[in-house]
């Protein structure tokens, strides 16, 4: 299934940049990074659940949020990309 994340870290104090980094490390070990704080991951039930326990491990619940929006396994038919970035197949090959 197609899960898009997008997080908000409070990056105010050296702490919150840490929590960032830290965030947006897990973030990239699963999916691909879209735009700054968003991040397309292609995921098994058994992945996401290893991910979110790790995101939610890393940020403090009382300044930072996270956003889960499932797409489910039909998720070609619900995103449009328009812009400068182009797009990639999270099935395909990743270019390096």
């Amino acid at each position: 299934m197609l899960v898009l994340i997008t997080y908000d870290v409070c990056t105010e104090t050296e702490g919150g940049k840490k929590r960032l980094r830290k965030v947006a490390k897990q973030c990239v070990n699963y999916g691909q990074r879209v735009q700054n704080s968003v991040f397309e991951c292609l995921l098994d039930p058994v992945q996401l659940k290893e991910l979110q326990k790790k995101l939610n491990d890393i940020i403090n619940k009382e300044k930072d949020s996270i956003r889960y929006y499932y797409l489910g396994k039909n998720w070609q038919k619900k995103i449009e990309h328009i812009g400068a970035k182009t797009s990639y197949d999270p099935e395909g090959f990743l270019e390096v």
